[in-house]
């Protein structure tokens, strides 16, 4: 293989050497271009603090297929092949290692074991090739051998990755399953017009020029990438708060005993919801600070006027006690003997508070 060496693989170049053999073919390749841009906008949209570097370098991995494939439908040889096949592995990969990570919540060391084991099933997809009667690897001396499926049978492992994950995010519930789904959904129509595209190509005609499928494959394959981009922008696994909500300190210690009970009994009850705004979170605090009502559970606290009512029917002893002396020294004083006044005093009572 050399890098100038030609390649014939679709129905609109035919045989044809020239730049632009594929016009239709070449032209599709905006809409790869397009959906990197509109991807790129839905990011920039996003706050500040909320976008992250992978959320960037997956639109500009679909901006190089694109790039990519129009190099390919140009000049048609092995080494613009590269040029087209190499961008797509790469945005496969990294974006398996993006759902794994962010939307499964696969340890890294994991995920990287993951992604390696995907890029060896690609590797070999790569080189299987097929006969009309038979099926092995590139360099087993089989003549007249091609790529199967049209060269669609490198893509096959990238749709089961699709089917596979959006399938565990659908009944995880995770918000990006419904993006993905359709986005596995579209790009197996899409690999089965690659597939046909010579098939086809004395049927697919415009203004009685053979023009196949190919395209096709090019602005649904755009779609599809288009929505992993949307649902890259999904709430990461694990991006939830527990709904427990814990008594304050001073509640009554059956309030305390009771909240934990239920929350070893029934745990499913304490679900996971998202996080509040920073206008909600203000909200929540002022009302965290408000006096809880426990109903009869909560001792009864006395107001502060309740409290001087108290404190003036319950003098002190000392005070009363004063009062009697003072009495008894006015009595002696008038010629009355102390004893006599001592004894008809009252003896001094503690009054109980109201």
């Amino acid at each position: 293989m050399t890098f100038g060496e030609h390649v014939f693989l679709y129905c609109e170049r035919g045989t044809s050497t020239a730049l632009l053999a594929e016009p239709i073919n070449a032209l599709s390749n905006v809409a790869f271009l397009f959906a990197a841009l509109l991807g790129l906008q839905l990011v920039l949209w996003r706050p500040e603090e909320e976008r992250t570097a992978d959320q960037f370098l997956l639109p500009a991995l679909v901006f190089l297929i694109g790039l990519g494939s129009l190099a390919f439908h140009l000049y048609a040889d092995e080494g613009t092949a590269l040029a087209d096949v190499v961008p797509i592995s790469v945005f496969t990969l990294v974006y398996l290692g993006f759902a794994l990570n962010r939307f499964l919540g696969v340890p890294p060391g994991f995920t990287v074991l993951a992604v390696l084991g995907f890029a060896a099933i690609l590797a070999m997809t790569a080189q299987v090739q097929c006969t009309e009667d038979a099926v092995g690897l590139t360099g087993f001396g089989m003549e007249g051998a091609k790529p199967c499926l049209n060269g669609s049978l490198f893509y096959l492992p990238a749709l089961a990755a699709l089917i596979v994950v959006g399938l565990l995010l659908s009944e995880r519930g995770h918000k990006a399953a419904p993006w993905i789904l359709w986005a596995a959904a579209i790009f197996a129509a899409s690999v089965t017009l690659r597939t046909l595209d010579l098939a086809l190509c004395d049927k697919a005609l415009i203004e009685g020029r053979k023009v196949g499928t190919h395209f096709a494959w090019h602005v649904l394959n755009a779609l599809a990438l288009f929505l992993l981009l949307r649902a890259s922008l999904a709430p990461a696994s694990g991006t939830v708060m527990s709904a427990t909500v814990r008594a304050p300190v001073d509640a009554p210690r059956e309030v305390v005993v009771a909240q934990t009970e239920a929350a070893h009994a029934e745990p499913a009850l304490m679900a996971a919801v998202p996080t509040p705004a920073e206008d909600e979170r203000e909200a929540v605090t002022a009302e965290a600070a408000q006096p809880r009502d426990y109903g009869v559970l909560a001792p009864r606290i006395a107001s502060p006027i309740e409290k001087t009512l108290a404190e003036g029917l319950a003098p002190p002893r000392k005070k009363l006690v004063e009062r009697v002396a003072s009495a008894g020294e006015d009595a002696a004083k008038e010629g009355t003997e102390p004893e006599e006044a001592s004894e008809d005093a009252p003896e001094p009572k503690e009054l109980s508070p109201a």
